[in-house]
């Protein structure tokens, strides 16, 4: 069961964190050409598109952390530090995407953003969440693994 739980735990991350990142870093850039550019209906097709894949697979996100719970409660790691850690680094990456990233990208796409820098600035303290938590689901400090 725990080999089953966390496979799905990976997928989910995979499948779920990983369209927000890369969406959500392809959007700042496009907000700069639209920002430039006023008037392009293709670029404000793409912010949109780009938001709403953001919003998504936010909200398809919530299985990570929830399987991740179940998984840790088997192996019996709830208490351990990396795993503390990385549900604290989880949490800022939520409050970042939910609170600052999605909101500012749906003002650029009503057409009320006008900061892309500062937008850019979120996503990427998101994505460096994101990455310090991977980073420590696999290192895993005090690991058995030996890896």
């Amino acid at each position: 069961m725990t080999k089953f739980l966390l496979a799905v735990h990976v997928l989910a991350a995979i499948v779920a964190v990983g369209p927000v990142t890369v969406a959500a870093s392809m959007f700042p850039p496009l907000a700069r050409r639209a920002l430039a550019a006023p008037g392009d209906d293709g670029t404000a097709g793409t912010l949109s598109l780009l938001h709403r894949i953001c919003r998504v697979y936010a909200l398809v996100g919530v299985v990570v952390p929830v399987f991740g719970f179940a998984t840790a409660s088997r192996m019996g790691v709830l208490g351990s530090g990396w795993l503390i850690t990385s549900i604290v680094l989880t949490l800022l990456a939520a409050v970042v995407l939910g609170a600052l990233v999605l909101p500012a990208q749906g003002a650029f796409v009503a057409g009320e953003g006008t900061n892309s820098a500062r937008l850019a600035m979120f996503t990427g303290v998101f994505n460096l969440l994101w990455a310090a938590v991977t980073v420590l689901m696999i290192v895993r400090p005090g690991s058995t693994t030996g890896a």
